[in-house]
């Protein structure tokens, strides 16, 4: 990797820096536009301690429920459980610590941190639990609460596309937390489908600019449907 040239060629040099009590806020929804093999790659490193940023902990044996059963993780601020028993199971024993954020306030915490603004006020979470211990402020009649932005050491994100420079384009809603998480890592790191040429990509179509990311890296993909729901009719 040299000057603007953002690829690397190997999944230990994509993740390299990644050391024990870290931050990774990791991009995708469920199991769709999740960084999976970067997601291996810090499974197979034996990176502990980490705290994780995500919408949710992927399932038990695919994305980030691989880090799960090896204590890899040390807290999570997420959304929700989602289909991870493991990840049930150890934040109702206590055995992870887990900070559950409304999906809208953690992706707003993570533009937040992206943008260099430290924190910021919001209705939602007013009079629940969510509110415990948070300054809260009435503007136009109306109570909110003090939310304090997220960056982290790494960011780790999946998109389609991306040219040498790190310009990125995500596919359909696989674009999800993942433009969002970009920003927001001291290092973001970006597994993708297909690496082209500078000035390949439209410039209007290039949801991620390659400002905010350092390296990238092309991969093959799984691709699993976390549900599949089939219905079948018969005629007569």
């Amino acid at each position: 990797m040299a000057g603007f040239n953002k690829v690397v060629n190997t999944y230990e040099e994509a993740m390299s820096g990644l050391t024990d009590n870290m931050t990774v806020i990791a991009g995708g929804f469920g199991l769709c536009g999740i960084p999976e093999n970067l997601i291996k790659e810090i499974e197979s490193k034996g990176i502990k301690g980490l705290t994780l940023v995500s919408n949710n902990c992927g399932v038990d044996d695919f994305g980030l429920g691989l880090l799960l059963p090896k204590r890899q993780i040390k807290k999570i601020i997420a959304s929700y459980v989602g289909e991870n028993a493991e990840f049930e199971r150890q934040m109702m024993s206590g055995e992870l610590d887990v900070e559950l954020t409304p999906q809208g306030t953690l992706a707003e915490k993570m533009r937040a941190g992206g943008a260099g603004i430290p924190a910021f006020y919001t209705a939602t979470g007013v009079g629940t639990l969510v509110a415990a211990g948070k300054d809260q402020r009435q503007f136009n009649g109306r109570d909110y609460i003090l939310e304090e932005a997220i960056t982290g050491d790494f960011a780790i994100i999946k998109a389609w596309k991306a040219d040498k420079f790190g310009n990125l384009v995500y596919r359909k809603t696989a674009r999800n937390f993942n433009p969002l998480a970009a920003t927001a890592g001291k290092i973001t790191v970006v597994e993708v489908e297909e690496i082209v040429e500078p000035g390949e990509l439209d410039p209007d179509e290039i949801h991620t600019p390659g400002i905010y990311v350092n390296r990238v890296i092309q991969g093959t993909f799984e691709k699993r449907i976390e549900q599949r729901t089939i219905c079948t009719t018969t005629g007569e």
